[in-house]
């Protein structure tokens, strides 16, 4: 998809279909306005007779019949002006670039760029309309074999402006290569687990480096057993897939700067192993990798956007599968800090793979830690599907998250996690339990976690909520969110 920046007069450019942004009032306004004079008033009729009102999210196509350049006028509501935000800009050309793509076109234009938000400056709302609009055409189409010619897709978006801005050039060019991010990891995880295996990860991981100039290492088997990563060995054992961990560092900041690190969950497929899962949905269980595929986007967009910042991201990578080799419940494993875990369940897994890959960090002496993980049906139970569960051990770097979710859409919310939670992981054989019992569980895994990066400043993210949509969103279509990406930009950025 080719994205622009078009300098010329709504009144003056050619386009099969103009996207112009309306608040909601009883009269148009602004461009609008003057599309509303060249049609002879025929915006303003809507208006009267309640047809459009520029509600939130609201759209209406006029065929202009030739009394301007433009074919088509598509207006989108944008809602009160007052109530207006960056989000709900996201929103207005997520919607709008669907509609239009409904309509079997190829190109379009969009004048959103041009509304002004208070206290806003111009490259986040390019950068905005950017992402809203190309993260809405999204589409999984590669299993499909029938009927292909009818699949709708845009081929080229004009941002139209009235004059040359450097901020908004570079709104658009950081909005692409961050949506282009999202797009990867929004395949990898609605890729099928027999396509999507941890040697796919780490060939994937392998490929987006060469490609954004990031170093990648891929540790097998033989490696983990060298370095006794003894927990992700153990949920590794049942599945015949052989195991990864890979390992992805950007240095775009100063030499000898302490990185952040990024540890994303990846498993493939997700059984629940011996204590296996009901049969009933296990299909989505192939996005129990999303973690680990926003760690892996998340550090291409920095790398690609060339942020003043280290960055590291690991991803362990298997599948969690029931067989005669496969770790029991009652089993006792040595991770690889030394500590002891008594597996209560084989599907409390993730934080098991976890625990092994925040030990292996500890030797980059991170300046902060933050993992994301599908790790518990509990952060839905407490949160629904509208927002990643957050805990952590620093106050500074768990409101620096949030303001970077405020930012980027992907909000998050935090819980607590008090020492009386750890007290439910305690074992009477060994060092820890990996279960916690019914209560808390979203906070008795972080505890679990915490044993193992409480050396450093760290943030967990439970996206187990908000890894899938199932009805459509703006700017997210059903199916996988690649929920992460955006924040961790959001976060990286401000540690720059």
């Amino acid at each position: 998809m080719k994205v622009y920046l078009k300098k010329e007069s709504i009144e003056k450019h050619k386009t099969g279909c103009m996207v112009v942004g309306v608040f909601e009032g009883k009269k148009p306004e602004g461009l609008a306005k003057i599309i509303d004079k060249r049609l002879n008033g025929l915006v303003s009729k809507l208006f009267k007779d309640k047809d459009f009102e520029g509600k939130p999210n609201q759209t209406r196509l006029i065929y202009t019949q030739g009394r301007i350049p433009a074919e088509r006028v598509l207006l989108v509501g944008l809602g009160k002006e007052k109530e207006f935000k960056i989000e709900k800009m996201r929103q207005a050309s997520g919607n709008s670039s669907k509609a239009v793509r409904d309509l079997g076109l190829k190109k379009f234009s969009t004048v959103l760029a041009q509304i002004k938000i208070k206290k806003v400056p111009d490259y986040e709302i390019s950068k905005a309309v950017t992402e809203g609009a190309i993260l809405s055409l999204y589409d999984f189409t590669n299993y499909r074999t029938e009927k292909r010619e009818e699949i709708k897709r845009v081929d080229e978006i004009a941002l139209l402006i009235e004059k040359e801005s450097k901020e908004i050039k570079k709104g658009l060019d950081d909005g692409f290569k961050i949506s282009e991010a999202v797009y990867i990891a929004r395949d990898m995880i609605n890729h099928p687990a027999n396509t999507a295996t941890p040697t796919y990860l780490s060939e994937q991981a392998k490929r987006i480096a060469r490609k954004s100039g990031i170093k990648c290492k891929v540790l097998d088997r033989a490696d983990m057993e060298r370095l006794k990563m003894g927990a992700l060995l153990a949920v590794a054992r049942g599945s015949d897939e052989p195991p990864k961990f890979i390992i992805m560092e950007y240095n775009g900041g100063k030499k000898g700067e302490r990185p952040v690190l990024i540890v994303g969950k990846g498993l493939t497929f997700d059984s629940g192993g011996i204590s296996i899962k009901p049969s009933e949905k296990m299909e989505e269980m192939k996005h129990d990798m999303a973690g680990g595929a926003a760690a892996i986007c998340a550090i291409k967009a920095a790398a690609d956007l060339k942020l003043p910042v280290n960055v590291v991201s690991l991803i362990p990578a298997t599948e969690n599968m029931p067989s005669g080799k496969a770790d029991k419940p009652g089993d006792v494993v040595k991770a690889m800090s030394g500590k002891t875990i008594e597996v209560i369940s084989t599907d409390a897994e993730g934080r098991m793979i976890l625990a092994d890959a925040l030990t292996y960090g500890e030797r980059y002496k991170p300046k902060a830690v933050v993992d994301l993980a599908t790790l518990t049906g509990a952060c839905i139970i407490a949160l629904g599907y509208h927002a990643t569960g957050l805990l952590g051990n620093d106050k500074d770097l768990i409101e620096a998250i949030k303001r970077a979710g405020e930012k980027s859409g992907e909000r998050v919310w935090e819980l607590p996690l008090w020492e009386e939670y750890e007290e439910q992981n305690k074992s009477d054989i060994a060092d820890v339990k990996n279960v916690g019992g019914r209560g808390g569980g979203t906070i008795t895994a972080a505890a679990f976690l915490k044993k193992f990066a409480g050396k450093f400043k760290w943030a967990h993210l439970d996206i187990a909520g908000t890894v899938w949509e199932y009805n459509g969103k703006p700017y997210v279509p059903k199916g996988a969110v690649g929920v992460g990406v955006r924040l961790l930009v959001e976060y990286l950025k401000s540690q720059g």
